[in-house]
């Protein structure tokens, strides 16, 4: 026992490391780390309080982490935690006398009358520790910026990267009690019953989807997916469109895949029905020059916002989103698409793993913001080799974890590219169809919706107006010698124009042609 109690009174094995020119120490906080140690040892349910806020590293003093290592232990087999069980799984673990002996132990809970503030204690060692992990971590990036032989934006990314796992390590959220989640809950339903749509989230403009999901909801990851050429990137222009510049919902667009004039090129074409290869070339007719410059003023001021950062790091999203929603409170965010996302400064085994971090941080950010996040995602080929086309949930492209984090998956399916005639093989008619697969809704039912796809003009839009409009554009021209001719394409925009135009089957405008022989196919 003399030599236990000589060991107990030797000077601390650890020196204090010094990290700082002026001679500043780390941030630490001994006193209560033994206080915290001895309440444990001293209160049976004292480790229940702490342990989701403490890990062995939490600690400075390196026989305190063994100590803690051996408690947790313990706990994890939920045996009792004292004295005396804490001193025999040390001695398992043979290291109870570099922690100073069972001596040591004892004069531990000597030091402590109760475990009354073992949480406030606790949680300024987590201070501290998250103090230690930002002074290493900065002094890490200090020392590789000043070496010329590193690439800066190499050591940006991975200083991105690593700061995000710092700050994953934030105390969390406490329980709230059920009372006032009850009260908002009632006050969403008020707002919901108040609301002339009838809808509780955001409204996409698709009124189909609309009634399935009671709009996009706050806090949903909506994941969209789709084999290449089905448009997905045409779905959530069309549908930002409907939500920024007919409903006046701010909506930020993170595209990955195209630059910022691509995208909003694609946009011109949406709103002004002009076919998407006049944009680029900008061989436009008159007439659609005036078409352009008369429907191009609704995209002006429009609460749209978009960013085409290549490869973007889900840290540097989340830096931008809570910018985006705390100064332009954006009420959505839709990214374009997933897969070309990376989580650089973190470290995976395969590129599976790193999707699924992805897939869960952004779930993550949703929560965080309160805001529903749309993530487009690819599919495998796996369709391409079935004879049912239609994709299902284990298409998911690189992570199954993308199914799990989702609130709800949704698909694109055009049957017309796979049925070139233009029936299908029942043959039902789907020229211009798009089905809109919901195959997953963690709050709500799974349903296909059909809607109208304008291939021109890269446009989805609700089936029901599209036949409406149809149908008033083909008693329009009942009696007119192009009747024969052009009744298979109703609808559809395919035809070619005598003025070099395309026009929209839904443009309900007065005719300007003077003549039946002048006037275009619609």
């Amino acid at each position: 026992m003399e030599r236990q109690k000589t060991n107990y009174r030797q000077k601390p094995q650890h020196t204090p490391v010094i990290t700082d020119p002026s001679g500043k120490l780390q941030p630490q906080a001994v006193e209560l780390e033994e206080a915290v140690l001895g309440a444990l040892m001293l209160e049976k349910d004292a480790y229940t309080i702490v342990s989701d806020l403490l890990t062995p590293e939490s600690f400075y003093e390196p026989r305190y982490q063994k100590i803690y290592e051996a408690i947790n232990q313990l706990g994890f087999n939920q045996r009792p935690i004292d004295m005396l069980t804490v001193t025999e799984q040390l001695r398992q673990n043979g290291t109870l006398e570099e922690v100073g002996g069972a001596v040591f132990i004892t004069e531990l809970t000597a030091r402590v009358q109760s475990a009354a503030h073992i949480e406030y204690h606790a949680r300024i060692i987590a201070q501290k520790s998250l103090a230690r992990r930002l002074i290493t971590f900065t002094s890490h990036v200090q020392t590789k910026a000043f070496d010329e032989a590193n690439d800066i934006d190499d050591l940006l990314q991975e200083a991105e990267g690593a700061l995000f796992e710092i700050s994953q390590t934030q105390l969390k959220r406490d329980v709230t009690q059920i009372d006032p989640v009850i009260g908002e809950a009632i006050r969403q339903i008020q707002l919901a019953a108040n609301n002339k749509s009838g809808l509780s989230g955001l409204a996409t403009g698709f009124n189909d989807l609309d009634k399935v999901t009671s709009g996009w909801q706050r806090s949903d990851l909506i994941i969209i997916a789709a084999r290449p050429a089905m448009g997905k990137t045409a779905f959530v222009l069309s549908m930002a469109k409907n939500m920024a510049v007919d409903l006046n919902t701010p909506v930020a667009i993170f595209s990955l895949e195209m630059s910022n004039v691509q995208l909003v090129n694609r946009l011109i074409s949406n709103v002004c029905e002009i076919e998407g290869e006049k944009i680029k070339s900008g061989r436009l007719s008159d007439m659609e020059w005036d078409q352009l410059n008369t429907r191009i003023k609704n995209l002006y001021q429009a609460p749209l916002y978009i960013d085409d950062t290549p490869s973007l790091s889900i840290s540097e999203l989340r830096t931008k989103a809570r910018r985006l929603v705390r100064e332009r409170d954006v009420k959505m965010i839709l990214i374009d698409y997933l897969q070309l996302m990376n989580a650089s400064g973190m470290k995976f085994g395969s590129r599976e793993q790193e999707v699924s971090t992805i897939s869960r941080n952004l779930k993550a950010l949703a929560k965080e913001l309160n805001i529903p996040i749309i993530a487009l995602s690819q599919l495998n080929r796996s369709t391409e080799t079935r004879e049912d086309k239609r994709p299902v949930l284990s298409d998911l492209r690189e992570s199954g974890a993308i199914e799990q984090d989702a609130d709800i998956v949704c698909f694109i399916h055009r049957p017309e590219y796979y049925f070139r005639s233009g029936f299908d093989g029942n043959g039902k008619d789907v020229r211009g169809i798009a089905e809109f697969i919901i195959a997953k809704h963690r709050s709500g039912a799974v349903e296909d919706i059909d809607m109208r796809f304008i291939k021109n003009f890269a446009r989805f839009d609700n089936l029901s107006s599209a036949f409406k409009v149809t149908e008033t554009t083909v008693q329009s021209r009942m009696g007119t010698e192009d009747d024969t001719d052009t009744s298979d394409n109703v609808g559809f925009g395919a035809s070619p124009s005598p003025f070099g135009a395309s026009p929209s089957p839904f443009d309900t405008t007065p005719d300007i042609i003077g003549s039946d022989s002048d006037r275009p196919p619609f």
